[in-house]
């Protein structure tokens, strides 16, 4: 163990003499307009939070109980907060229990930990800490094995379960506490690792399908748009697995033929995209209330606790948080995992379509529980695994010329991105501090949001 302590005071000085420089970018954005040129841009900038439309700023208005300046004061705070989470988590190693935000504004960060020692670094930049039992891996590897136990059962009395990070547990949400228990001790769970709760409604896929941009698959059901991307010169788009299988034919919401399904997968995974024809062209909008674009500028992840906002033509723009992000849902046609669970509400129509925090993409639209009327949560397929599986590009605006020759190095534009991974970029080792997707302009020494040199 003593190794380890030497190792982490090293770690803890090269944490403090960063940590005014951090704590200037958490509460001092809003002086990020004086700063010189040529200064590495701030996490909001790198995350373009200033690009969120009105409409979308008005959803999150009516949805989270703010003004208009904390909603945007709440995006250019998650963006920091996602930025110092992934600094710290990169520094904390095997102790980091998670991060997420709270506040009307997001203002407050709290990042656990399994050491007491990591506390005056964690506080070093800003943020509140939180000593716990297990390690985010712990959890992580817990759920793991939950996973792997439920293919052999039936979870539809215990059909959702997730890593809670603000709990330090694994919780099953069940309307039959025994089934909740089945899968505990199938997977070998210790209690003090886990929690049971009661849930009364089963999710379902919201299937019968009227979408944000809709589109019909076989001249029969419809769904929606998630995201515009591209596979090399090909266009098409990202959508849930559920609404189409591999070989399916696409109209548009014209009734003009549109595309097929290149690749579907549900259950497991809520994962499909389609390829269109000459006649329709891949745009980096989402769109909005009143027919108006909402840009998209990447895909990085939002923390827990982070606002996000759907768009589906039965029911427009709805907002919420990000509520667990390694989850399990149990719907009539099999389990999907991992998904990330929110508490945006949603209605059948709602399918396929865009989950989106800012301008960042976070996925397509899968299934839930509940209405836009009495409340709900909603599940989304995460938009990176679905772009890395099927090795499309997301459409954005943010892309472009990166204005000179490669200075080589394993990074790659259109490559994603996970937390911890490891890149070299004209001669250095950058580590990688949020998921993303990477293009032109997003190059590691550039957006220190999203990566840190090592």
């Amino acid at each position: 163990m003593h190794h380890r302590h030497r190792h982490r005071r090293a770690m803890g000085a090269a944490v403090a003499a960063t940590a005014a420089l951090l704590v200037a970018g958490l509460s001092g954005s809003a002086s990020a307009g004086t700063a010189p040129a040529d200064a590495a841009p701030t996490a909001a900038e790198t995350l373009r939070t200033d690009a969120a439309p009105p409409a979308l700023l008005k959803a999150m208005q009516r949805d989270l109980g703010l003004d208009r300046r904390q909603a945007e004061r709440r995006l250019t705070n998650e963006a920091d907060a996602g930025a110092t989470a992934g600094r710290l988590r990169a520094a904390l190693g095997g102790d980091f229990a998670g991060a997420w935000v709270r506040g009307a504004e997001s203002a407050t960060l709290t990042v656990a930990t399994t050491d007491a020692a990591d506390v005056a670094a964690i506080e070093a930049r800003g943020a509140e800490a939180k000593v716990v039992r297990h390690s985010l891996a712990d959890l992580d590897a817990t759920k793991a094995r939950m996973d792997k136990a439920a293919a052999g059962l039936n979870t539809a009395d215990a059909p959702v379960w997730y890593v809670d990070t603000r709990t330090n547990a694994v919780v099953v949400e069940a309307i039959r506490p025994a089934a909740a228990h089945k899968l505990l001790v199938a997977a070998g769970v210790d209690d003090s690792l886990s929690r049971v709760e009661k849930r009364t409604e089963r999710p379902r896929t919201f299937y019968d399908l009227r979408g944000g941009e809709a589109y019909y698959i076989n001249n029969s059901s419809r769904c929606s748009i998630g995201f515009p991307v591209t596979k090399g010169t090909q266009q098409g788009f990202a959508t849930a697995g559920h609404c189409g299988r591999a070989g399916s034919s696409t109209t548009g919401s014209n009734r003009v033929a549109q595309g097929t399904f290149q690749g579907s997968i549900f259950p497991g995974r809520d994962m499909a995209w389609v390829a269109t024809n000459s006649s329709w062209t891949a745009t980096p909008y989402v769109l909005g209330a009143g027919g108006q674009n909402v840009q998209v500028t990447g895909s990085t992840v939002s923390p827990v606790g982070a606002s996000v906002c759907r768009s589906g033509s039965t029911t427009g723009w709805h907002c919420g948080t990000v509520a667990q992000l390694n989850t399990s849902v149990t719907y009539q046609e099999g389990t999907i995992s991992p998904v990330t669970r929110t508490t945006v509400c949603a209605e059948p129509g709602d399918s396929g379509g865009s989950f989106i925090s800012g301008s960042q993409a976070q996925g397509v639209t899968s299934g839930g529980s509940g209405d836009c009327r009495s409340g709900g949560e909603t599940f989304f397929q995460p938009i990176n695994a679905l772009l890395q599986n099927y090795g499309l590009t997301l459409k954005t605006t943010g892309g472009g010329d990166d204005g000179g020759e490669e200075p080589g190095g394993t990074w790659a534009a259109g490559t994603v991105y996970q937390a911890g991974d490891t890149v070299t970029y004209g001669g250095a080792t950058y580590r990688c501090l949020q998921g993303h997707q990477a293009y032109a302009g997003w190059e590691p020494p550039n957006v220190p949001a999203l990566w840190q040199r090592v």
